[in-house]
């Protein structure tokens, strides 16, 4: 694989990536908390995108994969205003945006801030309010304190070493939750959710499906889906997802 180039953000921020030409509207995936654009998920959309001719993007928000930074000096805000800086200094005209986990929270806050870009979205296992919803009103006393007072905690993960979470990504979270006032959305979105997910439960995908204000807004639950959402089954679902969205299926 080739190494990647590099962006220098208007944050200060450095951020890797691969990209190449062909038609609009793009593609531009974004990854998951702690992810890279080197997945599986990630690759399987460049590889349906050359086939296709279609436009590509992806890169690593700082402190992930090949970016600069580290890991526990960023937050939601902060990886919002890479993948801004990454489309609007890397591609042109109008994008889908392909949202991991992580990565469709994000996309939800750019099809707000960027609605004359985003041609549509396509969410996998979204996880939108994540920090507040899925780790703080989950934890217990002694982690919440422990985050508070120590500025830090530590989570175990099935997918490495422990997660820290900083009291900074707690703080930041909330402020830029997307499901606690009017989500109008006025692209094609496509929602995709496996019903063995232990990290995104489908009643987060559901409260989403409720939740968005929009004429073209479908969810489709995949039986026995996990969260990494990666065998041959759920990555043709990705890019039929991304064809319907793009209306060429």
């Amino acid at each position: 694989m080739a190494d990647p180039q590099y962006l220098d953000t208007p944050q200060g921020r450095r951020i890797a990536w691969h990209r190449f030409s062909g038609r609009e509207p793009g593609v531009v995936f974004l990854g998951g908390l702690r992810s890279d654009m080197t997945g599986t998920k990630a690759v399987h959309i460049e590889d349906w995108a050359r086939r296709s001719g279609r436009a590509f993007l992806r890169f690593d928000y700082s402190g992930h994969g090949q970016s600069g930074g580290d890991f526990t000096d960023g937050c939601i805000g902060d990886w919002a205003e890479d993948a801004q800086a990454a489309i609007e200094a890397l591609t042109e005209g109008p994008q889908v945006l392909v949202g991991s986990s992580m990565g469709g929270w994000i996309s939800l806050l750019l099809a707000k801030r960027m609605a004359g870009r985003i041609a549509g979205l396509v969410t996998i296992a979204a996880a939108p309010d994540f920090t507040e919803d899925g780790m703080w009103a989950e934890w217990t006393e002694e982690q919440q304190k422990a985050c508070m007072e120590e500025g830090q905690v530590a989570l175990p993960s099935e997918y490495g070493e422990d997660m820290i979470i900083t009291r900074r990504m707690i703080e930041d979270g909330r402020k830029h939750l997307v499901l606690r006032s009017p989500l109008a959305l006025d692209v094609s979105v496509r929602m995709l959710q496996g019903t063995a997910d232990a990290d995104v439960p489908m009643s987060l995908a559901l409260r989403m499906l409720d939740h968005i204000d929009g004429e073209d807004v479908r969810l489709e639950l995949v039986k026995g889906a996990d969260h990494r959402f990666s065998d041959p089954g759920c990555l043709g679902a990705i890019t039929r997802s991304v064809e319907e969205v793009l209306g060429i299926s």
